[in-house]
């Protein structure tokens, strides 16, 4: 598939699935997983990607991960792309992954830069080059500096680009100026998301192709809506939908004092919409009762809210 092509089949809002797990903390709930992939498919997703920041994926076992992937894809069924992410510290793994992703029946992998040592652009260039060689689906980079302590500068991003495999990134770096670049410098056959849904309208509007917004595990149709508005350029749509994105933001992914209430409150509103369980892997916990109270109270008021403008 030429690169133009693959670029319109990932545009969209593509979420980054959480990943459902039973009462240990561990196991795959495979229930959950079909009951999510249904809310997101008919929510009106244009992709669903699996094992990234919000999947929790470097929490999970290489078992759980493959597990996911495999039901993952069966239960999405050709509906809508499946990336999968292969991020790793071992190039061989990631590699491993990918093949398990290709068998599957996935459209892509996504790999950030391996997150313990501090790799220069010339080594990150060179460890990318090689991925893109040996895995066996379209290849996305995954700028996430927060977590990887590793940025993927514009120039490397470029010369990246020139590769026939790597095909996009998914910029969750929330800097706009760095994004605004890729889309000048970038301007045909290369495909940029961005992860921060504070910002997904915006960055639409500046050239890129769509977001990889964990809010919309909670309300995929919310922020496909958002992403129509945003190609539309219906400004005063906009406006009215970014205010429940950025509610759903300062409100449900702040309670508690953590440097995890972003995946504690997002899980626990998913419980407490009925959509999969709040558990989370360790080395994280889920709410206490009274913290889970909160999130109940305010996602409750959101979910009006959101009914009302859709």
């Amino acid at each position: 598939m030429a690169k133009q092509a693959i670029k319109k089949a990932f545009s969209g809002i593509i979420p980054p699935m959480v990943t459902p797990l039973l009462s240990d903390n561990l196991s795959l709930d495979l229930d959950g997983v079909k009951h999510l992939v249904e809310h997101l498919v008919l929510g009106g997703v244009h992709g669903i990607f699996i094992l990234g920041t919000t999947g929790e994926s470097t929490s999970l076992s290489y078992s759980t991960r493959e597990k996911l992937i495999l039901e993952t894809c069966k239960a999405v069924n050709g509906r809508v792309p499946v990336l999968v992410g292969i991020t790793d510290t071992s190039i061989e793994e990631s590699i491993r992954l990918a093949a398990i992703a290709k068998k599957s029946g996935a459209a892509a992998v996504v790999a950030a830069p391996p997150y313990y040592f501090g790799l220069g652009q010339e080594e990150l260039f060179k460890y990318y080059w090689s991925l893109a060689d040996q895995v066996n689906l379209p290849l996305f980079l995954y700028n996430m500096p927060s977590h990887t302590k590793i940025n993927i500068d514009v120039k490397t991003v470029v010369r990246l680009a020139e590769h026939p495999n790597i095909i996009g990134l998914k910029d969750s770096s929330a800097n706009a100026v760095y994004f605004q670049s890729l889309c000048y410098l970038l301007k045909t056959n290369f495909t940029l998301l961005v992860g921060p849904e504070e910002i997904t309208a915006q960055t639409v509007m500046m050239g890129g192709h769509g977001g990889v917004n964990g809010g919309a595990n909670l309300f995929p149709k919310l922020y496909v809506a958002l992403y129509n508005a945003a190609i539309a350029r219906d400004f005063s749509r906009i406006e009215e939908l970014q205010n429940l994105v950025m509610e759903i933001s300062t409100r449900i992914y702040t309670v508690g004092s953590y440097g995890s209430s972003y995946l504690k409150g997002l899980k626990g509103a998913l419980s407490a919409l009925g959509i999969v369980r709040g558990n989370i892997a360790q080395p994280f916990t889920s709410f206490d009762e009274k913290e889970m109270n909160k999130v109940i109270d305010i996602i409750k008021e959101i979910e009006i809210k959101v009914a009302e403008v859709l």
